[in-house]
C-alpha cells in the first residue's frame, strides 16, 4: 500500500581511483569519434533540431553494445532561465529560492527515465564480474581502477522492490545516486560517449522546457493528469515511460513517475551561496555530495502528490530510513529497500562538449565518504566486485557465455 505523502522539507576523493525520432543521427564522415554522435552537418528538412558550431544537434537512438536494448537521446537548447522559484509560486518552500540567473549549454537528454529494460543490462554486470575474476580475466588493479565501476548486487528483496512493476518499459526505481553515478559511467565506457547525471540546475531548465510557470504546462496542478504519474492517478504503481504528454523539449515523465537524481547536494539556504556570484553555468551551479543523506532529487514520483511534481520543488534524499528494510551491514550503496526510495530512478544526460576528466569524473565516482566506506567494506566482504568498462567489455561477456 502507498504511503501518504508528508510534507517534505528538507571527503575522501574517490574520484582518483522531442518527439520526432525519425531523424537519426550520423557520424560524420571527417570526425568518426564518438563525440559526433547525434551531430550532422545539414540542417534536417524536419524534426528537432539545435544549431551549433559546425553542425546540428539531432535526436539518435543509443543501442547499448552487446544488447537489443535501446536509448532515446533528444537535442536540447541551450539558453539562459531563472533558476528556483518565485516568492509567490503556491507551495514554494525556501529552498527553492533564491532565484538566480543560470546558463545552460546545449546537451542530449534521455527521452525518458532509464527504465528496467535499460537497467537490467547494468544488473547483469555483477555476475559477469564475478566470473572474470573467477576466470582470471579482466583484472582490476590500482593501475586501471579508474577504468572500473561497480555493479548492483542483487536485491535483498525483489518482491517488495518490484511491487510497483517491474516491465521493460516502466522506469527503474530503488536507485541509489552511486549506483546511478556507476549506471553513467558502464553506458560512457562501452560506447566511447559521455553519459553523466545532470546539475540540478540542468535538471530544472530541462524540465522547464522554456516555461517559467509552476509546472512545464503551466500554473495549475488541474491539468498534471494530462502529464504526469503520480499519486492520484497511480494507482497501479509505476507508469509506463512516454505514455503522458510530454514538455516542450519533448521529453516524457519530468514530472513524476520516478523522482530523478540531480549531482547536487541539498542546502536549506537554497541557492543564497551563489546569488551573489550570478549569472553562472549550470554546469557550476554545484554543491558537490559530502554526504549521502539529502542530495537533491527532483520531479516527484508517483509516490507523490501533485504540488511536488513542480519543477523548482526539491526532495532531499534521506539514506537511512530509505534503507530502513535492508537487513545487511553496511546497507547497500546500490539500492533502497523502502518509502521514499521505492519512487527514486534517474535520468541521463550529455553534454554537447565533452567534459575534463576531472570534472566527469565528479559525475561518476561518489563524493561522499560514508559511499566509499560503504563500497570498499562491501567489496572486502565479498559482496562487490570491480569490473572494467571499456569498448571490448561486451565481447567479453559473449566469449564467457560460449
Amino acid at each position: 500500500m502507498k504511503c501518504l505523502s508528508p510534507r517534505l522539507t528538507a571527503t575522501t576523493a574517490f574520484a582518483l581511483a522531442l518527439l520526432c525520432l525519425s531523424c537519426q543521427s550520423t557520424v560524420l564522415a571527417d570526425a568518426p569519434d564518438s563525440a559526433r554522435v547525434g551531430i550532422t552537418q545539414e540542417k534536417p528538412a524536419d524534426g528537432p533540431s539545435v544549431e551549433i558550431e559546425g553542425g546540428y544537434m539531432i535526436p539518435y537512438t543509443l543501442k547499448i553494445p552487446g544488447t537489443d536494448v535501446t536509448i532515446d537521446m533528444v537535442p536540447v537548447p541551450g539558453g539562459t532561465f531563472k533558476f528556483g522559484s518565485p516568492d509567490d509560486e503556491a507551495d514554494r518552500e525556501d529552498s527553492e529560492g533564491p532565484q538566480i540567473e543560470v546558463n545552460v549549454d546545449p546537451m542530449w537528454v534521455a527521452k525518458t527515465e532509464t527504465t528496467w529494460g535499460q537497467y537490467r543490462e547494468y544488473m547483469k554486470l555483477y555476475a559477469v564480474f564475478k566470473q572474470f575474476e573467477a576466470n582470471g580475466v579482466r583484472a582490476v588493479d590500482d593501475t586501471n581502477k579508474v577504468d572500473a565501476i561497480t555493479a548492483p548486487t542483487e536485491l535483498y528483496d525483489p518482491s517488495f522492490t518490484y511491487e510497483y512493476g517491474e516491465e521493460d518499459d516502466q522506469p527503474a526505481v530503488t536507485i541509489t545516486q552511486y549506483s546511478a553515478q556507476q549506471f553513467t559511467k558502464w553506458l560512457s565506457g562501452v560506447t566511447g560517449q559521455q553519459f553523466r547525471l545532470p546539475t540540478e540546475a540542468e535538471w530544472e531548465y530541462t524540465a522547464r522546457g522554456g516555461t517559467d510557470s509552476a509546472y512545464s504546462w503551466g500554473d495549475s496542478a488541474d491539468d498534471a493528469d494530462d502529464y504526469a504519474w503520480y499519486f492520484d492517478n497511480s494507482d497501479d504503481g509505476l507508469g509506463v515511460v512516454a505514455t503522458k504528454e510530454p514538455n516542450p523539449f519533448g521529453l516524457y515523465d519530468m514530472h513524476g513517475n520516478a523522482a530523478e537524481w540531480t549531482m547536487n547536494q541539498f542546502t536549506k539556504d537554497g541557492y543564497q551561496s551563489f546569488a551573489d556570484k550570478a549569472p553562472l553555468n549550470a554546469i557550476d551551479v554545484v554543491a558537490w555530495p559530502t554526504m549521502s543523506t539529502e542530495c537533491v532529487i527532483r520531479g516527484g514520483s508517483f509516490l507523490m502528490d501533485a504540488e511536488q511534481l513542480r519543477s523548482a520543488f526539491r526532495l532531499p534524499s534521506d539514506d537511512e530510513p530509505w534503507k530502513g528494510d535492508d537487513p545487511n551491514f553496511p546497507r547497500s550503496p546500490w539500492w533502497f529497500t523502502s518509502d521514499w526510495g521505492r519512487g527514486i530512478g534517474f535520468r541521463i544526460f550529455r553534454s554537447h562538449k565533452p567534459l575534463d576528466k576531472e570534472l566527469i569524473t565528479k559525475f561518476w565516482e561518489p563524493n561522499a565518504e560514508d559511499v566509499v566506506s560503504d563500497v570498499e567494506s562491501r567489496i572486502m566482504g565479498g559482496r562487490g566486485g570491480w569490473g572494467l568498462v571499456d569498448p571490448e567489455l561486451p565481447a567479453a561477456i559473449e566469449a564467457i557465455d560460449k
